[in-house]
């Protein structure tokens, strides 16, 4: 190379001219020799189901067998355990309360078989207990106070009593007893209000659940006193002052708090599935709530209790395409990172699209709260807890804000990455219409994994993707034509796409430095889940 060449290629390298290598979008590193501590498992620590009357049906129970061996939930909340389709209460011509197990008998024996334990929703109102006739839902849900709060004292004991006697007192010691659910909207507890204004209905409702709540907390008390009972299961996190004040005052019991939280701008409650939503554009979302009620119980006397979101999502109604759709796993991953140890669970609302409050639905995909669908077909957001439970138990230092980098006992290592955005344009546009789209991902360059202190050896390097068009149930699902109804071979084929196969597997050696860099490439709302298995 003449020296003029020369010249001229080291003053167009300084000045940045010539091409270099792109740094990556993102660096996520970690080293074994660092970890942080024992990896968080509060997002499998309870899931939700629509009622118990459904837990009863040969395809609920396969589903939940699916979701607890490969997703590892350990609890399940339901409502309905004490409707009329549980045929749990009866009274004689005489005024006699009947109590009736078999149904509750037979729910509950399937949970614990397949290892798994109920965490108890005490509600709705038996109709022959009921002070009127107000209900909700399809299956007809009655939400009125009891007309004897004696009897109903009486019945919570006898329930929790009979549960003793099946199950023993150690068993029963570990489960989680929770005073009805929603009592804060005005479809889920008429209080004795009849039909008022919402605003003449807070303040009555308010404590005529709270009188609920003390005569059913001194029931499951009366049983065994280290029995856990909490609430008030509110909906938007609401009442948890009032709670803790009113518990305090009264000594009433409060082993846990337990509240609810939808990632919505607005709306509770979605009884006919009919609504219109829009995602909050707000990043911190559910977060935000989760933190402030985790540190208004702090400042109470009951600072040791445990905080369980018994119900989360993105949406709050049955007929969301956000359920369906990619960008879901993103945005669960985003709350499991950032709520951190603030609630010892996060419900997610539900395992499963059986699901009848608005009665059974019409299209194998119609926007329902499950991660999977009538079919058995994952979701997206179905991958995300999948992962989750794949990472091993040990967390390792990591400044990334989007990742979870973990190491099992026989070293080896799992990383999930993801990307969180949100391209929901606004209230100009609500979910239903919104989501149902097709939505390609914008590209936001690459992810590199760069890991330190591995063994030296030989590993299984496993990398698996979830996205637009990767796993996505959605999308394949619209390719389809989007049928009211699918044959055994459109089933196949969706089963086919969403198999959850890794997109590279390669055999990799680590040299004696320990290191081990990957690039991967990225798009919005993508997540990877990497696996280095030592052979």
């Amino acid at each position: 190379m003449s020296q003029r060449l020369l010249l001229l290629v080291l003053s167009l390298a300084a000045a940045g001219v010539l091409a270099r290598t792109p740094e990556p979008a993102r660096i996520v590193a970690a080293d074994l020799a660092a970890p942080a501590g024992p990896m968080n498992r509060m997002h499998n620590f309870c899931v939700g189901a629509g009622r118990a009357n459904e837990g009863l049906r040969a395809d609920w129970q396969r589903q939940l067998r699916q979701v607890r061996a490969d997703c590892g939930f350990r609890y399940l909340r339901f409502h309905g355990l004490f409707c009329d389709d549980m045929g749990v209460y009866q009274e004689d011509k005489q005024g006699r309360a009947l109590y009736n197990w078999q149904y509750v008998d037979e729910l509950f024996d399937f949970l614990l078989s397949i290892g798994m334990k109920p965490f108890v929703e005490l509600g709705f109102m038996p109709g022959a207990l009921a002070s009127g006739p107000h209900t909700l839902f399809w299956y007809r849900a009655n939400v009125t106070p009891p007309k004897d709060y004696a009897k109903w004292e009486a019945f919570v004991a006898a329930f929790v009593r009979h549960c003793t006697e099946r199950y023993g007192a150690d068993e029963v010691r570990s489960w989680y007893f929770e005073v009805w659910n929603e009592p804060n909207l005005t479809g889920f507890w008429m209080g004795t209000t009849g039909g008022k204004t919402y605003e003449e209905f807070l303040p009555t409702a308010q404590a005529e659940y709270y009188k609920l709540y003390a005569t059913t907390a001194r029931a499951v008390k009366s049983v065994d006193a280290t029995y856990r009972v909490g609430g008030p299961a509110t909906a938007g996190s609401g009442w948890i002052e009032e709670t803790l004040a009113f518990c305090a005052r009264e000594r009433a019991p409060l082993d846990f708090v337990s509240t609810h939280e939808y990632a919505t701008m607005s709306g509770y409650l979605d009884e006919t599935g009919n609504a219109g939503t829009v995602l909050s554009p707000d990043r911190d979302a559910i977060t935000r709530s989760v933190h402030a009620v985790r540190a208004k119980i702090d400042q109470s006397p009951f600072a040791a209790a445990e905080l369980h979101y018994t119900e989360w999502s993105a949406s709050y109604t049955p007929s969301d395409p956000i359920h369906d759709s990619y960008h879901s796993a993103a945005f669960i991953l985003d709350k499991m990172k950032h709520n951190g140890a603030a609630a010892a669970s996060m419900s997610y609302w539900t395992f499963t699209d059986i699901f009848e409050e608005a009665g059974p639905r019409l299209t194998p995909f119609h926007g329902g709260f499950g991660l999977l669908n009538y079919q058995d077909l994952p979701k997206p957001a179905y991958f995300a807890y999948r992962f989750l439970n794949r990472l091993g138990d040990t967390e390792l230092k990591n400044a990334d804000a989007e990742s979870f980098v973990c190491t099992d006992a026989r070293g080896g290592v799992q990383a999930l990455v993801w990307d969180f955005t949100i391209t929901h344009p606004g209230p100009s546009i609500i979910n239903q219409e919104y989501y149902v789209q097709d939505l390609p991902a914008q590209a936001k360059g690459t992810v590199e994994l760069r890991l330190a202190g591995l063994t030296r050896g030989s590993y299984t390097l496993k990398a698996t993707k979830v996205g637009y068009r990767a796993n996505d149930v959605q999308a394949a699902y619209r390719d389809l034509g989007s049928p009211a109804q699918l044959t055994r071979a459109q089933v196949a084929t969706l089963r086919e796409q969403t198999a959850g196969r890794p997109e590279i597997t390669e055999r990799v050696e680590i040299g004696t430095d320990g290191r081990f860099a990957r690039a991967l490439p990225l798009r919005e709302n993508d997540v990877w889940f990497v696996e280095l298995v030592r052979e």
